[in-house]
Parts: structure tokens; sequence; C-alpha cells
């Protein structure tokens, strides 16, 4: 089952030098193609190598540095995690509630044994529903236990008022996640649906249902769903802040909504009462009324019920979980091979404790010196870009002032929190089943989140990543940029490599996260995480027209025959990836004034330095899985994050000698230049 929480997630993915003795390059040779011409095909001359020596296995759609390293992770976390569940542990200890949890995620003859039995009591609550109120009875209960169906609900940071958090209801119940697999006319879409279809009555006929039954239950399934997904934000329109922001008292959402049951919904999720709430998309939710008062009852009850299935689907049986995998991962995306039962285990551990393990991680394989090198490397790339804030000849005095007192303000949280997230509520029991302790996480997280944050004050010190994970964030409403442990190691951070090589991999992460703070979303808000212009109306529109140049240049770009890049849905991304180069490099250019660096096999820091860069997104990816990032994914390809990225930096062409005659060559004119 997919762990809930009302928490929404984030992620990136993605001064003076400190003393370098005895360092290396960091650049190995044998990652690269050197028979490819820098010029023509950037991403195949720095990462050809490593791409050829890490073909695609059957487990991966797409396989690159992070799952690279995330595999390495995980064979520590398995370590860790085997060695409490090898023994036994006094009740309610965290070493009981990881190992317990661990054995329940490996017992496939129990799971077989039990198949869907775990579910079957809601499974016959729903087969009960005889009245529309309870429809949204179970609705609500169903929520409680972590089932999402027609909409989500959280609490995070009041866009508009940041120092507090905020009750918010977002769209959802749509199974594939975006609405153009649902409406979308090209054949790749087409057979996904008609694949989806296939799933939803195949788990219909896996808890008993006649073939009759079955057909009608999915039809029944794929009207509701289809309904909301005429009605949902596009993965693009869901960028647009202001427009995904719509704050009123509860007393309006009880009149402008009424068609919802929300004080049902809110008892039975621990929510206490509450003053104001957003309801981030209004025309999917009033659809979802609509739904509740016209669908024919047993639409609803079957919809209700696939819920259930397919978000227990893998905490069940084997035959479940495959059923899950093959249209999922199989026909969504291109893998070829379930992962073996002891990642799934590990990741299940992680998702319910994710902090506790964690901190294992952290005091086992992190150094502090890594911290305090990032801490440095942080300084010195905000050194930088206030410089290149200075430089943009397109901004006033007066937007420059606010946008240095934003980025002095960014709060750094690097490697690990300071304070641990405390389990001691959560109860693992190895007498219930796995399904029956996931429910239990789910509940837990849910109402740690409830506690923490309805009617409360935002808290800064709160991570929104485990400390394990390979990747990074920036938080609008705190202006906080974080960097997790699992993230400081080579090729992101090499402690043994010298500046060239850290400025261009993680210098450049660094970079891109300050420089989320002020893309087209981030820009719009203030150093105190507000949803507040602070640009001249001058300054607006000389950015908005740069970054237009952006869009239109990943407009164009044909990722497969007939498949262009999305120029908007990625143009955060895209700017972040511009900007955190041109910051980096400023701040390696200020680092060689102290601390020089020479050629190094054949290479200039300053090629070193792009290499490093592209080295970092280096992966082989199933036309599937690129097929389906293009339509939901704010990040570009892989490919064009270097190949696409890299055009639009001057340095790059004096570094590589790029001429007019290079197929990658972009007029100075027709390049981007923010940041």
């Amino acid at each position: 089952m997919k762990l809930k929480t009302i928490l929404p997630t984030l992620a990136l993915a993605c001064g003076t030098a400190w003393a370098q003795p005895a360092q290396v390059s960091g650049i190995d040779k044998a990652n690269m193609d050197l028979t490819a011409n820098p010029g023509t095909d950037f991403y195949q001359y720095a990462t050809g190598g490593w791409r050829e020596a890490h073909p695609l296995t059957a487990e991966y759609a797409r396989y690159s540095q992070f799952e690279l390293l995330a595999e390495n992770n995980r064979r520590q976390l398995r370590e860790l995690i085997e060695g409490l569940a090898a023994t036994q542990h006094p009740q309610g200890s965290l070493e009981q509630k990881i190992g317990s949890l661990y054995r329940l995620a490996m017992d496939s003859l129990r799971r077989n044994s039990e198949d869907f039995n775990p579910i079957r009591p809601l499974l016959t609550e729903i087969e009960a529903i005889d009245s529309r109120s309870g429809v949204q009875f179970e609705m609500a209960r169903l929520s409680a236990n972590g089932v999402s169906t027609f909409f989500d609900l959280g609490c995070d940071a009041d866009l508009k008022d940041a120092e507090w958090n905020l009750v918010q209801i977002n769209q959802g119940g749509i199974s594939m996640g975006e609405r153009d697999y649902y409406l979308g006319d090209d054949e790749p879409t087409r057979k996904i649906r008609e694949a989806y279809r296939n799933y939803v009555k195949q788990l219909f006929s896996m808890t008993g249902k006649s073939e009759a039954e079955a057909q009608a239950a999915m039809e029944g399934v794929l009207r509701i769903e289809t309904r909301i997904a005429e009605a949902s934000y596009s993965a693009t329109q869901l960028r647009d802040v202001e427009n995904n922001y719509h704050k009123m008292s509860y007393a309006a959402l009880l009149k402008d909504f009424g068609g919802i049951d929300w004080s049902t919904l809110c008892l039975l999720n621990g929510i206490p009462a509450v003053a104001d709430v957003s309801v981030n998309q209004p025309e999917p939710i009033h659809e979802v009324e609509r739904i509740l008062a016209d669908c024919p009852l047993e639409d609803l009850k079957a919809y209700l019920y696939y819920k259930v299935v397919d978000d227990a689907a893998d905490a069940l049986s084997d035959r479940f979980r495959a059923a899950q995998f093959d249209f999922y991962s199989r026909t969504m995306s291109g893998t070829e091979q379930d992962r073996p039962r002891w990642k799934r285990a590990v990741s299940a551990v992680e998702s319910a404790l994710g902090m506790a393990v964690g901190r294992m991680y952290v005091e086992k394989y992190f150094p502090e010196s890594s911290k305090q090198r990032m801490m440095e490397l942080v300084k010195n790339l905000q050194i930088a870009l206030g410089q290149r804030i200075d430089q943009q000849s397109w901004m006033s005095e007066e937007t420059k002032r606010q946008a240095h007192e934003k980025l002095n303000t960014f709060y750094v949280k690097i490697g690990y929190p300071d304070q641990w997230m405390d389990y001691s509520a959560l109860d693992i029991d190895e007498k219930l089943s796995y399904y029956e302790n996931m429910v239990r996480a789910s509940k837990f997280m849910s109402n740690y989140y409830i506690e923490k944050r309805v009617n409360k004050r935002t808290d800064r010190t709160e991570w929104l990543m485990k400390p394990q994970t390979i990747n990074a964030y920036y938080n609008p409403t705190t202006n906080e940029i974080c960097f997790p442990a699992g993230i400081l190691q080579p090729p992101f951070f090499n402690a043994e490599a010298d500046d060239a090589c850290n400025y261009g991999a993680i210098g450049v992460v660094i970079g891109h996260e300050m420089t989320h703070g002020f893309d087209d979303q981030g820009s719009q808000f203030d150093k105190d995480g507000n949803l507040k212009n602070w640009w001249t109306e001058a300054d607006k529109k000389n950015f908005n027209e740069r970054t237009q140049v952006m869009r239109r240049f990943f407009d164009n770009i044909e990722v497969l025959p007939g498949l262009k890049a999305n120029g908007q849905l990625t143009l955060g991304e895209n700017i972040a990836d511009h900007g955190g180069l041109n910051i980096a490099y400023q701040a390696l250019q200020n680092a060689m004034k102290e601390h020089p660096l020479g050629k190094v096999d054949g290479f200039t820091p300053e090629q070193r330095f792009f290499l490093s860069y592209g080295l970092i997104w280096a992966n082989n990816t199933r036309e599937e899985q690129i097929r389906q990032q293009v339509k939901t994914d704010p990040h570009s390809p892989a490919r064009w994050r270097v190949n696409g990225a890299l055009p639009h930096i001057d340095a790059w062409y004096t570094a590589w000698n790029i001429t007019k005659k290079s197929p990658l060559y972009i007029p100075k004119a027709k390049r981007v230049d923010v940041w």
C-alpha cells in the first residue's frame, strides 16, 4: 500500500575555497566517450562510457547516478535493518519496530496464505453501503486509513501568510495521476488506458467478482475517474501558483462546497476545528460534488472498492503485487522485472520509519567533515549568486536589493535534522498482518502532521526529506534549501576531488536549489515565504520575457520521434539548471583566485567543471519512461539537462572552443540570459 500523510512532497531530481591537500581531478575518462564531439553531443561525450558500463537491467525503467547511489544506500540500509531483524528486541523499542516490520514485509508465505483477507472487512463494509450518505462516511473512513479517494486533504504553509499552516484541499482521485492518460488520443496513451481498464477489471476478479460483475464495476470506476480527470488541472496548470490558491473560511467551504460532508471527513481524520482552508483547485472538487450526487450508487461503491484494493495491492499476496507491478511499472514506465523482495522490504521500512532509519544511516555512513565542507560551499555559492544578481543589467537597484534580502535569509539544512522524529506512538505488532501494520504507520504519520501543523505556526526546522535521500530541495514558504546526507557522495560531492569537480557537481546542485528561489515560481515569494510581489513592474516584465526564451527553446526539443518536450512544465527546473551552472561557475572562478588550478589529465579546470556537471546526469532510460516523464515530470529528460542547458552558458563555449559550426551552437542573441 502507499503510505499516505497530509504532507505534500518536494524534490530536486537533484568566500574562499577550502584547502586542497593531495586532491585529484575527480574526472575518470572511462566515464566519457572520447570519440564524441563536445559541440555535437556533449551528453554523449561526458557520459558515454558510464552509460555503456551501466546498461538498463530488467529491474529499471531508468538507471542513473541517482539509482546507482540509491542502490548503494539500500545495501547499507539492508545491513543495518537485517541486523535488527535477526534478533528480538523489547516491544515498543525502535529496534523492535524496524525489525518486526521488515520481517512482516519479507514473509511471503504468510502474505500468500492471507491473500486479500486483510482488506476483506473493508470490502464487505463498502458492499453493504445503501445510501449516498453511507458513501461519504466510508470515504472519510478510508481517508483516515490512508486511502485517498476523490480528492486529497493536507496541511501546509499558507502561501500568503507563510508563518502559519493552512488546511488545504487538492484535486486527486485519478489513479493514473495525470489527466491526459484519461483524455489523450495518441496511440501510446490509448494503449495505456486500455491496459488500465484491464488492470481495474483484474483487481475486481481477483477479489471474487464474476466476469460480468468485474466488467460492470470497472466501467463504473472509469466513468468516475474520467469525469474527475476532465475537471482536473494539468501538470502545467498546477505550476500556476496564484491560480492554485483559494483561501476561504470554513463556513464558506460548507456553503460553497456543500455537496461534501466535511464535518465527518474532519472528525474521522482527527482534524480539529479550523477557521480557514484553501480549496486549491475548485473545479475538480465541484465535479466531485456532482459525482457524489448523480452517479449511480453501484458506481460509487465500485470506485471505493477499487481504491481499497489498488492501495493495498503491494501489501497483499504476490498475485496482487504482480498485477499492480504489471500495470504501473511495466506498462506505464517499461520496467520489465519487479525489484527483489528485500529491496521492497527496505523501502517499506523507510516509508514507515524513515527518520529512524535515517538516523542509523547518518551515524554510520555520514562523516561530519562533509557537513562542514558543504557549509563552506553553500556560503561560497551565496556569495556568487549575490554577484550574479548585481551583474544583471535588466534589473533595477530596488529589485536587486529585495533579491539580496531574500538570498541573505536562506535557511540552510545539510545532512540531517537537529531533532529526530519521535516514533513512540507507533505500534508495530507481528500478530497483525503486514497490511494492518502499514495502515498503522499511515495513521501515525497523518496524526503526527495533524498535531504538528493544523492550527500551528510553520516549523522551519522540519525536514521534508529523509537524510538518506539522494536528492535536494528548495521550499519557497520557508525560503530554505536542503541537502540530505544521501546526496553528499560521489559523483555529486567528492571529498578527494578538487574545486573544479565539486563546483561542477554539488556546486551546481546547490546553485540549482538557490535559483529555485528566483525561478518562475519561487520569484513570486518574498524573503518571508509569502506569495507576494517584490518586483518592479518593468523588472517582472523583463524577467518573464527572458524566461520565455527558455520555454520556447525546450518546446522545440524533440525528445522522441514526434514527441516534443513541455517547456512550460519544465520551466522552473530549466531555469534552476541555468542559474545553478552560472552561479557555480562564478564560485569556481572566485575560488581559483586564491587556489589556482591547472590542467589535469589534459583538461582545464573549466572543462572539468562542465564534465562533472554532465556526469551527474548520466543515465539510460526506456522510451515508456521518457513518455511518462514528459507528461508528468517538471524535470527535463537527462540528456537535455545537459545538451539543452549548456548551449545557453557563455563560459561553456569558451571552455570547449565551440564555434558556429557546432550543432549545439546557439547564437548569443538567442541564448537565455537570466541569473
